[in-house]
């Protein structure tokens, strides 16, 4: 059984930072790209960062371009985001997402595992 379990989020005032984490089992980790998402109340889910299998290859969303940082372990079968210099419009649910074999995808629909998403709130 696969499963994307996210560290908690938190709280956090703009300008400040926050990681996530998301610790994977019940699949070959090494074998997936990884992404996280994010979903403000009354929006669509956003794509927000990607790394592919290796780890050699990172993309962003370029409202996080900068600010953000993704990164895995396949040893660890985790991924982390590491987040800077948080604006209020960061605010939203983070989900963590896992597609096997992919090239990498900005597209939810390219992921077929997800975790069930911690909340992440910047307050101004």
């Amino acid at each position: 059984q696969v499963q994307l379990v996210e560290s908690r989020g938190g709280l956090v005032q703009a300008g400040g930072s926050l990681r996530l984490s998301c610790a994977a089992s019940g699949l070959t980790f090494s074998s997936y790209v990884m992404a996280w998402f994010r979903q403000a109340p009354g929006k669509e889910r956003e794509f927000v960062a990607f790394i592919t299998w290796s780890g050699a290859t990172t993309y962003y969303a370029d409202s996080v371009q900068g600010r953000f940082t993704i990164s895995k372990d396949n040893a660890k079968n985790t991924v982390w985001l590491q987040m800077n210099s948080l604006k209020p419009e960061d605010t939203a649910l983070y989900y963590c997402a896992a597609d096997l074999g992919g090239l990498g995808s900005r597209s939810y629909q390219a992921y077929y595992y997800w975790g069930r998403g911690t909340q992440v709130t910047v307050s101004s």
